[in-house]
């Protein structure tokens, strides 16, 4: 057995309340507050070293578990509740050895725990599986990075067999056997990668849009944020579900990129998240068509489209991207649960999958992996991250090989988050020429 595994650890669980300076709207849900899950970890491996980890997540309930059926105070409530219940049945239940052997055989309690939440709050449904992959993201992210900070090393150069004996297809099936983790990892971050900057639907994109000025000295409108940040790739929310809306969005918001400083010849990049609020297929390609017959220019600018329709892709099989795929890559983001959910879209037509920390460090890592392996597209999002939540999602996106860039909304809704990390990593909080030093994230653990 490695001497790297862990042998033993303390855990202890805290959480706090941010409000977001400005609302943020997507899928047809307004958020102006978050709560953030920390969770540290006190370790031992099996050389007898010691360190301490952490691990920290924002609780995006709206995005998690969208169900109207009961109230958000009450989601809420129920979700920091699973993400205390397991944490402490991990503290109690000690299991030994890589971290990711450990999260893989924690995951199997989860269920029961929700189960029990759910009774405890008598809540009328079941917590959905993306809301209990997320109560469990902080404290899969402190194991890993006490295990690194033990050994004083990465935990992205701890991947390979001398330290997780197991192939993939342990965790992935036969498909996948004799295939490692670390030939999927980068054992050293990208220097430095582009910032997708977010352009929520309540947005401003110019100052005549700006009706109640913050007045906190950040940007108050897109226009601003891209010149002060110096801005190249942008996320954009649409509707879904009011053509005319979506169309003129993407324009208007190429136009405001037209008339900045870096000016229209300049290489842009967008997402467009429709946040599953599309019917079908056929509104995907009905906008990029009347995008492009609008400005071609504007189309060009798209480097994929995210989660059009509904999460739930075995509950709506007619809800295909083939077509759309041909034009452009197509991502699943909530949709993606595991390996099942993964295989499932790319039978219905997804080029690829958006990984996110807040599923976990050890689904992330498997599902880079296994995306890869299937020759799909990746990219990385966040969920409103701050501090080191952030710096997860960052050191995440830098050492998965074909992920061309990172996302950081949160330093546009909740700064204050980020106040207590500033100093020690400088340009990743404040964005300077588009891109954020990602090389910073080199350090022991997780990176930060």
């Amino acid at each position: 057995m490695p001497l790297s595994d862990l042998v033993a650890y303390d855990l202890d669980f805290q959480s706090e309340s941010i409000e977001y300076r400005t609302p943020m709207k997507f899928g047809g849900r307004v958020v102006d507050g978050v709560d953030l899950v920390t969770v540290t970890c006190k370790a031992e491996n099996r050389a007898s070293k010691r360190a301490v980890g952490g691990g920290s997540m924002t609780m995006g309930v709206a995005w998690a578990w969208p169900s109207p059926a009961i109230e958000s105070d009450q989601k809420l409530a129920a979700v920091l509740s699973l993400a205390k219940k397991i944490v402490e049945n991990a503290a109690t239940d000690v299991v030994s050895g890589h971290p990711l052997d450990i999260c893989v055989e924690l995951g199997e309690r989860r269920a029961g725990l929700a189960e029990q939440v759910r009774q405890e709050f008598g809540l009328s449904e079941s917590i959905p599986e993306l809301a209990i992959l997320m109560a469990a993201s902080p404290l899969e992210a402190a194991l890993f990075d006490a295990h690194g900070k033990a050994c004083q090393t990465s935990s992205y150069q701890l991947l390979g067999k001398d330290h997780l004996p197991n192939d993939l297809g342990v965790y992935l099936g036969s498909d996948f056997q004799g295939l490692r983790l670390d030939s999927f990892v980068s054992a050293e971050p990208q220097a430095k990668m582009p910032l997708y900057h977010l352009v929520g639907a309540l947005d401003p994109l110019v100052p005549s849009e700006v009706e109640k000025p913050v007045g906190d000295h950040l940007p108050e409108d897109l226009a601003a944020w891209i010149e002060r940040d110096g801005l190249s790739h942008l996320k954009i929310k649409l509707s879904g579900d009011d053509l005319d809306w979506d169309v003129r969005r993407v324009l208007e918001v190429s136009k405001v990129a037209d008339q900045s400083t870096r000016g229209a010849a300049a290489e842009w990049a967008f997402s467009l998240d429709f946040n599953e609020r599309c019917q079908d297929e056929a509104y995907v390609l009905e906008m990029l068509d009347r995008v492009a017959g609008t400005d071609e220019k504007s189309l060009e600018r798209v480097q994929y489209i995210e989660q059009p329709t509904h999460r739930d892709l075995q509950a709506h099989p007619e809800n295909t991207m083939h077509r759309v795929a041909e034009r452009l890559p197509v991502v699943i983001d909530e949709s993606l649960l595991g390996l099942p959910s993964l295989m499932l879209a790319r039978e219905q037509g997804y080029s690829g999958v958006a990984l996110k920390a807040c599923k976990g460090h050890a689904e992330a890592l498997l599902m880079g992996a296994a995306a890869q392996h299937l020759g799909l597209y990746l990219c990385v999002q966040d969920l409103t991250c701050v501090g080191m939540s952030l710096l997860h999602s960052a050191s995440l996106a830098a050492h998965i090989p074909t992920v061309a860039a990172i996302e950081s909304n949160g330093r546009q809704y909740c700064p204050a988050g980020n106040d207590a990390w500033r100093e020690r990593f400088p340009g990743m909080f404040d964005v300077q020429g588009g891109t954020v030093p990602t090389a910073l994230l080199n350090g022991p653990g997780l990176g930060y």
